[in-house]
């Protein structure tokens, strides 16, 4: 029997690589939690801290292995988690709408992500613990969708606790990724071939330069 091909054997279509960040206590690990709650392989590394977990996916008929960082514990510690920046194709900026502070700090995660990581990276806002009674919220949601608008980014308000938004945030921010990277492969065609062209001929001229030389 022959053997199936590569891309019936792989378990995925695509591998896409998220990154969770934001000041500690926000609710990262809980996001992460809710959204891989049984369904998936668990590891931790204990060396540095950093929550690894994976979750595959089905988007618009293609299979999706998400493979997402926790940074919780880490956010002190900038030059661990800046490494963690280079591999990412997509970071969810996570704040907590009860704490002030930290919503105001996301344009420092921002910064970080714009010294660290990809030019290219895929960028979604999270406001989370939007459960919490409205007498303690501290930062509107108007303020988080002006901020997302600011930077040219998606923006939702979750809830860990009851579940809300978890899977649009996740399945929003892979979708927007899948999409760029299949434009990408869309276009190295094209390129290669056009890089490839002039080589040939210029290789086929010397040739027949050579030829003639040759000849007389």
């Amino acid at each position: 029997m022959a053997a199936p091909p590569a891309r019936a054997r792989a378990d995925y279509d695509y591998l896409i690589k998220l990154l969770l960040i934001g000041d500690s206590g926000v609710g990262k690990s809980c996001l992460l939690l809710r959204f891989s709650d049984g369904s998936f392989t668990t590891s931790f590394i204990t060396t540095i801290g950093i929550d690894f977990k994976i979750r595959t996916i089905e988007l618009d008929g293609k299979r999706i292995k998400l493979q997402i960082w926790d940074t919780a514990g880490q956010e002190r510690f900038q030059t661990i988690t800046t490494a963690y920046y280079r591999g990412a194709m997509g970071i969810l900026l996570v704040y907590d709408v009860t704490d002030e502070s930290s919503f105001n700090n996301i344009r420092n995660w921002i910064r970080n992500i714009e010294q660290h990581a990809s030019d290219h990276v895929n960028k979604i806002l999270v406001g989370n613990k939007a459960d919490m009674d409205e007498s303690k919220r501290a930062v509107p949601t108007s303020n988080g969708q002006a901020l997302a608008d600011e930077y040219g980014i998606k923006f939702f308000e979750t809830s860990a606790k009851t579940n809300l938004n978890v899977e649009e945030v996740f399945f929003s921010i892979a979708r927007d990724i899948k999409q760029r990277l299949a434009e990408t492969d869309s276009k190295v065609e094209p390129q290669t071939i056009k890089i490839n062209q002039p080589d040939q001929g210029a290789g086929t001229s010397q040739a027949a330069q050579k030829s003639a030389c040759c000849g007389s």
